[in-house]
């Protein structure tokens, strides 16, 4: 498409220069034919700017489908949009106020939204920013507290976790099978991998439900799963957490606990196979040795 500068954007170089097609527009006070417009069937989230200044005219939240064949919105932007009445002296036409471009034409009482307003408006006079989504708030905690079919499934219970993960931690053996890891070739223990939104739980009291969960007092494993594998113990990612776990373990010394949940510094962790993941899930039933006891 050529690109043509206007008399009005070589006067202001602070604009941008428009083509033929948007001059019209924009300039003139034309009308793009109906439904010709790449934003009249257009749903995304995120900001309608200017197309000769770049200033900000219309919110996607605001913008609705009136079916009429141009971009529709019950609403601006404040301070965004200037109004007059049009030169054929019936409608009213809305104008970018920053730089006056033409934007197209503002109708009341047509009940279309609960406004009951509809700026009627020409694609061709704006540009879309899309929304930028916010960082995901995620952190990551490794436990082991005997078979991790039940850990797993606990934690994926409580609120303020996004996942929980069956796999292997703690050992010397690179990418480890269960039959290896059962056969107590590798040194692994049974973990979990838990990703918790910090925002809905903290990580004090992500480790405090994970002393609930399971008995940090057993010695030879977890309930009637006894074997090496099955022992308790946090994997902490840093000093911070490792003082978190001290804490709460020193809590429960002194409320006549015997913990023997070893801290250990994170490494690497290897997810399990696919059929120990969500194992009640796929399976029904419940853990037969996990169950939430308040300790605390």
């Amino acid at each position: 498409m050529e690109k043509n500068t206007t008399s009005q954007s070589m006067n202001n170089p602070k604009y941008n220069k428009l083509t033929k097609e948007e001059e019209n527009i924009i300039i003139h006070k034309g009308t793009e034919p109906p439904f010709s417009g790449k934003y009249n069937d257009f749903s995304k989230k995120g900001v309608y700017t200017c197309k000769q200044c770049g200033a900000k005219l219309y919110s996607s939240n605001d913008k609705f489908n009136s079916s009429c064949g141009w971009p529709s919105f019950d609403d601006e932007i404040p301070g965004a949009i200037k109004k007059q009445t049009d030169a054929d002296g019936r409608r009213t036409e809305i104008l970018c106020a920053k730089c006056g471009a033409h934007l197209g034409h503002v109708f009341i009482g047509e009940n279309l939204t609960p406004k009951n307003v509809r700026h009627c408006v020409n694609s061709l006079s704006m540009n879309f920013a899309p929304a930028i989504d916010a960082p995901k708030k995620e952190a990551t905690a490794f436990f082991a507290g005997g078979c991790f079919w039940g850990v797993e499934y606990l934690f994926e219970k409580k609120g303020g976790v996004i996942s929980a993960e069956s796999g292997y931690m703690g050992g010397k053996t690179e990418n480890p099978s269960y039959e290896d890891v059962c056969a107590k070739k590798t040194d692994h223990l049974e973990a979990v991998k838990v990703i918790y939104n910090p925002e809905k739980i903290s990580y004090e009291d992500l480790t405090r439900y994970f002393f609930e969960i399971h008995d940090p007092t057993q010695f030879n494993g977890q309930g009637p799963d006894v074997g090496e594998q099955y022992l308790s113990a946090i994997f902490y990612n840093n000093d911070e957490e490792k003082k978190t776990a001290e804490k709460l373990i020193e809590t429960l010394k002194q409320k006549g606990y015997k913990v023997i949940t070893k801290l250990i510094p994170a490494e690497k962790f290897w997810p399990a196979e696919d059929y120990h993941q969500n194992y009640y899930k796929k399976k029904g039933g419940q853990p037969y040795c996990h169950f939430y006891q308040s300790r605390f």
